[in-house]
C-alpha cells in the first residue's frame, strides 16, 4: 500500500482568531504546484473562518524558501503554474485576512513574492531576500508590482533588475521588512495577539478590503497584463529557455542575447 504524500504545509490552529500555516517542504520549501494547492485550499478556508482575526505565515527549517520550481518553469508546465501561482494571491486577497509573515534564512523568488502581499513581515537578523529570477532569464510578474508598491519603485528595480539579496537590516531601511526580531514568529504571534486580537474580526476584514481597495484592483489587473506577457513574449526568446535548462542542468547559462 502506497504511503500518503504528507502536506507540505502544517496549519495550526491556535484558536478561532488565530492561525499559523507553516511551510514544511524540506529542505527548502519550494513553492511548487502542491505548496500552491496547499496554501489556496487554507486561505479559501479562511474565507469560511468568521472568527478568523488573523493568519502568520511561517516556516519549518532554516529558510523560509527558496523559491518556485524551476522543473515547472519548463515549456510544457510554465502556463499552468503560473496561473495557478497567481491565482493564490486572488484567494489570499479573498480570505480579507491580516497576513503577517515571519522569515528566517533565505527568502528568495516566489517565497519573496508571497511574503511582500503580506501586511506585516516580521524577519529574523539573519534573514536574506532576494529576487533572483533574472539570473535565469526571466522575470517575476508579482514581485514586479509588489515590490513596488511596498518599497518604492527604486528598491523594486534595484532587486528585480540586479537579482541580488538584501540582508535583513537593508530590507528594513528600504521598506521590504517591517521589524527585525531574533524570533520573527513569536514576534509575528504577539503582534496578532496584541494589536489584533481585540478587534472585531468582520469588522477587521472590512477595513482589510478598505485599506487595499485601489492597490489590489490595479495590481490583479496589471498582473493579467505581465502573466501574459510572460507567456506570449518572454517565454518565445531563446535567453528565457536557455537559462532554465542551464539552472537545471547545472551550468553556466550561454546568452544569445534574443
Amino acid at each position: 500500500m502506497t504511503e500518503p504524500v504528507p502536506s507540505p504545509l502544517r496549519i495550526e490552529k491556535r484558536s478561532e482568531h488565530l492561525w499559523l500555516l507553516r511551510l514544511d517542504r524540506p529542505k527548502a520549501n519550494v513553492v511548487d504546484a502542491a505548496m500552491t494547492q496547499a496554501l489556496d485550499a487554507a486561505f479559501a478556508a479562511a474565507r469560511r473562518a468568521p472568527a478568523l482575526r488573523a493568519i502568520v505565515l511561517s516556516h519549518a527549517g532554516p529558510h523560509f524558501s527558496f523559491g518556485a520550481s524551476v522543473q515547472e518553469h519548463l515549456p510544457e508546465h510554465v502556463a499552468g503554474m503560473l496561473r495557478a501561482f497567481h491565482g493564490l494571491f486572488r484567494t489570499i486577497a479573498a480570505a480579507e485576512v491580516p497576513v503577517l509573515a515571519a522569515v528566517r534564512g533565505q527568502c528568495l523568488g516566489g517565497g519573496l513574492e508571497l511574503v511582500t502581499f503580506c501586511h506585516r513581515v516580521f524577519a529574523a537578523p539573519d534573514a536574506k531576500l532576494g529576487q533572483p529570477e533574472i539570473s535565469l532569464g526571466v522575470f517575476a510578474p508579482v514581485a514586479s508590482l509588489l515590490l513596488a508598491a511596498r518599497a518604492g519603485r527604486a528598491a523594486a528595480e534595484d532587486l528585480c533588475l540586479s537579482g541580488r539579496s538584501l540582508g535583513a537590516e537593508e530590507a528594513l531601511r528600504v521598506g521590504v521588512v517591517d521589524q527585525i526580531a531574533d524570533d520573527p514568529e513569536a514576534a509575528a504571534i504577539a503582534y496578532a495577539e496584541h494589536h489584533l486580537g481585540r478587534h472585531s474580526a468582520s469588522s477587521l476584514r472590512h477595513a482589510v478590503r478598505a485599506v487595499r481597495s485601489r492597490f489590489q484592483r490595479d495590481f490583479f489587473a496589471d498582473l493579467d497584463a505581465l502573466e501574459r506577457a510572460y507567456l506570449q513574449e518572454l517565454m518565445a526568446t531563446a535567453d528565457a529557455n536557455e537559462g532554465i535548462q542551464a539552472f537545471l542542468q547545472k551550468r553556466a547559462p550561454q546568452w544569445r542575447h534574443a
